[in-house]
């Protein structure tokens, strides 16, 4: 059977989530270290801004104090001053400064409209009140800051005016920006290598575990013959060479249980015995071919089916009295050939180490053999005890007439003594008979066997039956036709006993013919084997004793046969002498049409023998 293994997608890959869980880890890592660093920097870059603008102000508020408190110098000199002192304090960033004195009056200013605010009023709230003023706003969309410083005299004790500056912080917050985004920049390209790096990392965690499992599919369908390349002495290396242990003990293991389980099966195959085991349901889980034979069953028919159904057992067990009692039970059965066979069952649990019950064995024995020889013994020992009580009887009845008497009378005594010597005579002949059968059955029958003319000696038979006949007037008379298709059909046999036999079963068909009625002897030869056929008209033999008269003692019509003698054992002893010839005899019958016995010896070819005389 060939198996597809399943081929799984990148991203359901462990490849994938060690890279994206290094990635993830990476990025987290990279955005707080970021945040902390930009947030610090930030704040760095900003607070040293505020501090240098915050100095550079308060030295210009500090020189500036030093001119207004200057006696010796017009407004207009001291105005031509702080112009020059402004100028000089102007930068790039600042966009805009302004000195007023104590009267609001603007003395000196940087910016936009320089010349035109000069001494104007200022306008500014800010400057209004004179006071330290330092704050961020927002102007023209851009981040501005303003300080405002108060000018004093050196002694402190009294304003003298204000400051005013406002520059552009929005470029330190651009340069924090430039170096944000080149921070990210950078980690970007740091994750980008990052996944390389994992990727390649990931692999070399995978591939090991690639091939172990792998090796693991291969294991799971039966082939150990790959081992994993260990490489390295890390926790991979040592689950790689204990996987390669594993797999060595799981081979040895699997042999042995495929050992265990061929000779399992060739075991159950080979009994004839029936096996049959359940689960601890009572469901069948396993049985063999023995078994599907003995009840006739298909297999799919059987696993899965309740060990009580299959018996036809629900009436009278339960699966517990099963597994509590394991009762011997015989169960009756039609096999294939639609014969009736008797199972003994006997009963075995299935336990684990554990000692828990994990299931039922059942052992079927055919006992038909047994049960069949048990029944003729019993009717064979009644049928003899009947049959040798009968003329016993009859013996000692006119054995005890002539005790008390009858030999005296001339005419009574002969009578008697002739009657009592037939039925000795019959019990004689009848006891002959058993030891004869009881050799055959022994296997110590001897055969005188000599290759004669089949023919001459039915021939025979048949003419000694008609020269009876013909000589006594009292016997019933009768006609047998000859319907020979062949002059020669060489056959090995005892020729005394085969007499005995076809003899049988002429005098059969006599005894049951009506007088008068016809006898057909046919004698043919098929496919090298010699067939004898005597069919008479006699009363026939019902369908439900057909297959019985071949028993020992066996009589259809038990009256009539008895009056017309015979012990009952002739078609036994027939058959068996069939059986040690090599050959067979049955029997067809029509009730009320007579009866045809049939009789087949193989057939000897290509010898010249002296024909019968």
């Amino acid at each position: 059977m060939i198996v597809k293994k399943k081929k799984w997608a990148f991203w359901k890959s462990i490849n994938f989530k060690i890279t994206i869980s290094f990635l993830l880890i990476l990025l987290v890592s990279i955005e707080i270290i970021g945040n902390i660093f930009i947030q610090n920097l930030e704040q760095t870059t900003i607070s040293d801004y505020k501090e240098t603008v915050n100095n550079r102000v308060s030295q210009l508020a500090t020189s500036a104090g030093d001119i207004f408190s200057d006696m010796t110098e017009t407004d207009d000199q001291k105005n031509e001053v702080l112009q020059n002192q402004l100028e000089s304090f102007n930068a790039s960033d600042i966009l805009e400064a302004r000195i007023v004195d104590s009267k609001e009056v603007i003395r000196a200013a940087v910016g936009s409209s320089n010349d035109e605010l000069i001494g104007k009023k200022n306008d500014y709230l800010d400057l209004i009140d004179f006071t330290l003023k330092r704050k961020e706003i927002v102007e023209d969309g851009r981040q501005v800051y303003v300080n405002v410083q108060p000018i004093q005299n050196s002694t402190g004790d009294s304003v003298l005016g204000a400051i005013y500056v406002k520059s552009d912080i929005s470029q330190q917050y651009n340069r924090v920006q430039d170096i944000a985004t080149i921070f990210y920049s950078a980690s970007l390209v740091a994750g980008l290598i990052s996944v390389i790096v994992a990727l390649l990392f990931a692999r070399s965690i995978t591939k090991p575990i690639k091939e172990m499992e792998k090796q693991a599919f291969k294991i799971a369908y039966g082939d150990y013959s790959s081992k994993i390349k260990v490489v390295g002495e890390d926790e991979l290396s040592e689950l790689g060479t204990t996987f390669n242990l594993l797999s060595n003990r799981i081979e040895r293991t699997q042999d042995t249980m495929e050992s265990e389980q061929n000779k399992l099966n060739n075991v159950l195959t080979y009994m004839t015995d029936g096996v049959i085991a359940t689960d601890r349901r009572g469901k069948v889980v396993l049985i063999n071919q023995p078994a599907l034979d003995q009840l006739n069953m298909a297999r799919s028919d059987v696993i899965g089916t309740s060990i009580l159904q299959l018996f036809e057992l629900e009436k009278e067990y339960t699966m517990r009295d099963l597994l509590e009692n394991r009762p011997e039970i015989v169960i009756d059965r039609v096999d294939a050939n639609e014969d009736f066979i008797s199972l003994k069952s006997d009963f075995a649990l299935l336990r684990r180490e554990s000692g828990f019950i994990s299931g039922l064995v059942a052992v079927l024995h055919d006992v038909t053999e047994q049960e069949k020889n048990e029944r003729e013994r019993r009717n064979f020992v009644s049928n003899v005890s009947h049959e040798l009580r009968t003329p016993l009887t009859s013996v000692k009845s006119y054995l005890e007439a002539l005790q008390d008497g009858a030999w005296r009378d001339s005419k009574i005594a002969p009578e008697f003594i002739d009657v009592s010597l037939e039925e000795t005579n019959r019990m004689i002949r009848m006891i002959n008979d058993l030891l004869n059968l009881s050799r055959m059955d022994d296997g110590n029958v001897h055969l005188d066997l000599e290759i004669v003319n089949f023919v001459n000696l039915v021939e025979f038979v048949l003419n000694r039956f008609d020269q009876m006949m013909n000589n006594d007037s009292d016997l019933k008379k009768y006609i047998i036709e000859r319907d020979f298709q062949l002059e020669t059909a060489w056959v090995e046999v005892d020729t005394d006993k085969m007499t005995q036999v076809i003899d049988n079963v002429i005098n059969n068909a006599i005894k049951y013919s009506p007088d008068g009625g016809v006898i057909t002897v046919v004698l043919k030869t098929v496919q090298h084997q010699v067939i004898l056929s005597v069919t008479d008209e006699g009363m026939g033999i019902p369908r439900k004793d057909l297959g019985k008269i071949f028993d020992r003692f066996y009589r259809v019509d038990k009256a009539r046969a008895r009056k017309q003698g015979g012990t009952g054992l002739g078609l036994a002893i027939a058959r068996e002498v069939m059986k040690a010839h090599g050959g067979y005899i049955w029997a067809k019958s029509q009730e009320g049409e007579g009866s045809t016995f049939t009789l087949v010896l193989p057939e000897q070819e290509d010898f010249e023998v002296e024909e019968w005389d």
